[in-house]
């Protein structure tokens, strides 16, 4: 609910504030004083589109404030944006700068216009001169029609939906699958050619470093055992000639020679020998190792040549063994996808006559509840539009089955199958006696569209609840009876939700629980709107003004004040 609009410099008006509460509030005054700017301050409040020439001559920026009761889903979309709300209510602000700029607020913190517009959905339900055009669209006229069915259409549309989407995915794979053939098969060739090099080769993880270590011994094995032979001789000679294990040896035998006769000589002669067994265990190791070393031309030539066959793969698919393998497994399963194509079509095809099957038994289930509502939301709107003085007026609901555009046979009649299921919905209007049923684009006056779009909200106001009604002028082209049942009606939407009507109608403005009047005043160069809530004495005074032009007409207060006698007795 709506609790209070603060407006400042947008059109007419300068700065006013609008308190709301609930039941039925009416907005009246002379033409041109602002009364539609109100809502223009509501569109911008709920998301609607920034407009610079809305801004008041002179200002910078036009603002408007509303302070809205938050339910849960309001309050989820104000904390998903970082907003606060207090005490169960939200702050929400727009401002449009006279550049044409727009900033939008909501729980006291910037947010995107579309933010607002979460919120609006959720809040109120606007209709206006322009926004009754929403009526006419083939989608908003099955919404409402589903929105009467209620509960059990919504359970039946959930799942529907959801084998809907999926429909759409298994056809736009299908349509990849069977239409990418011959990129497929190129691409299985090329994935099978690197498959057959890499087994051609079969290479071992880290088997690169090994070959490389391999090859430089093999090819430099003279020079290896050339060095090792060398430093054998030095550290353990076959012949006479002095060598650092002897060297070593004659160094121990000296100072064993005097261990007794000095603990610290002892000492060096202990570590002497430790480096002998050393250079005895190193000469041994040395020795080996040159005998080790290997001069084989043919193990060289096949070294090189393994190595040249992995530098073949590592240049094409990694940068090392490890990544070539890594390569070959994902090939190998891109392989198996590729090949099994045609396997993968024909479960495509199952899936989509399962799911074809399924979705036209859901939409079947669909479109009997929606006959059936169909019935009930014809009968209960004719019998609005009769009290909204249309006595002679038939209101009907048609349905139809969408054929597919394709040709294609869906699920054996040729349907199309769309996101809420294969029927097309029309609301039809005869406005009188012996007329056809006719759209609404066709069928209908301005006032009749006005109070048949009255007439619908009254009717699905227990199946779809809204929390604040706005209606914009909605008895445009209407008056006499017809106004007061205009008025009657509205009251009585207003016992379930919060309703703010602009109106031009004393009969409808009588049967408000608030009278608010928007006055204009001017000094000569500047006009400026403000408004008034209205006390009982003040109300007869706009009533009298709205019937007949005269604020101060004895008869004209007394008709006024009959008026608003009936209304507020009615209503009880």
């Amino acid at each position: 609910m709506i609790e209070e609009i603060r407006i400042s410099s947008l059109g007419v008006i300068d700065e006013s504030v609008l308190e709301l509460g609930p039941g039925l509030s009416v907005i009246t005054g002379e033409t041109g004083a602002g009364k539609t700017m109100l809502v223009t301050a509501l569109g911008l409040l709920l998301g609607g589109r920034a407009d610079s020439g809305s801004v008041r001559t002179g200002s910078r920026a036009a603002r408007v404030e509303g302070v809205v009761r938050a339910g849960p889903e309001v309050a989820a979309v104000t904390d998903e944006h970082g907003g606060e709300v207090e005490d169960g209510t939200v702050l929400l602000a727009r401002q449009v700068s006279a550049e044409g700029r727009s900033r939008a607020f909501l729980g006291g913190v910037s947010v995107p216009a579309s933010a607002l517009g979460r919120v609006g959905s959720l809040l109120v339900a606007v209709h206006g001169q322009s926004d009754q055009h929403r009526l006419l669209r083939p989608e908003a006229q099955r919404d409402a029609l589903d929105d009467y069915a209620g509960a059990p259409l919504d359970a039946l549309l959930a799942p529907y939906r959801e084998h809907h989407a999926r429909l759409l995915a298994v056809e736009a794979e299908l349509r990849e699958v069977l239409g990418s053939a011959r990129e497929r098969a190129r691409e299985a060739d090329v994935l099978r050619l690197g498959l057959d090099e890499i087994e051609a080769v079969g290479p071992a993880p880290g088997e690169e470093v090994t070959l490389a270590a391999d090859e430089t011994r093999l090819g430099f094995a003279d020079t290896l055992q050339a060095a090792a032979e060398t430093a054998r001789e030095a550290l353990s000679s076959d012949q006479d000639a002095p060598d650092a294990l002897g060297t070593v040896s004659a160094a121990r035998r000296a100072l064993e020679s005097v261990r007794e006769l000095d603990p610290d000589a002892a000492a060096l002669a202990d570590r002497v020998a430790e480096v002998s067994y050393l250079l005895a265990d190193v000469a041994a190791d040395v020795a080996g190792y040159s005998s080790a070393v290997e001069t084989d031309p043919a193990r060289l030539a096949a070294v090189s040549e393994r190595r040249a066959a992995l530098s073949s793969l590592t240049r094409k698919y990694g940068e090392t063994a490890e990544e070539v393998l890594a390569w070959a497994a994902e090939a190998s399963q891109r392989l198996l996808l590729l090949d099994g194509s045609d396997d993968r079509v024909e479960e495509l095809r199952a899936e989509r006559a399962d799911l074809r099957t399924r979705l036209a038994e859901e939409a079947a289930g669909l479109s009997a509840l929606r006959r059936d509502a169909a019935t009930r939301l014809a009968a209960s709107v004719t019998a609005e539009l009769d009290a909204l003085s249309m006595p002679h007026a038939r209101f009907e609901v048609a349905l139809d089955r969408t054929p597919d555009e394709r040709g294609l046979v869906l699920d054996g009649t040729g349907w199309r199958f769309g996101p809420a299921g294969v029927d097309d919905v029309e609301l039809l209007l005869a406005a009188n006696t012996g007329s056809e049923p006719r759209p609404l684009t066709r069928g209908a006056s301005g006032g009749e569209l006005s109070r048949v779009m009255l007439a619908i909200e009254v009717s699905l106001a227990d199946t779809r609840p809204v929390p604040t009604f706005v209606f914009d002028e909605v008895d445009a082209g209407v008056g006499g009876k017809a106004a007061v049942e205009i008025g009657r009606r509205l009251a009585a939407l207003a016992r379930r939700s919060q309703v703010l009507v602009v109106t031009h109608l004393p009969q409808v403005a009588a049967f408000a629980d608030r009278h608010v009047v928007v006055r204009k005043s001017s000094d000569g160069s500047v006009t400026t709107s403000g408004l008034e809530v209205l006390d009982d004495s003040s109300r007869v005074r706009e009533l009298s003004r709205m019937l007949a032009g005269l604020e101060s007409s004895d008869t004209a207060m007394a008709h006024a004040q009959e008026l608003l006698d009936v209304a507020q007795a009615s209503r009880g």
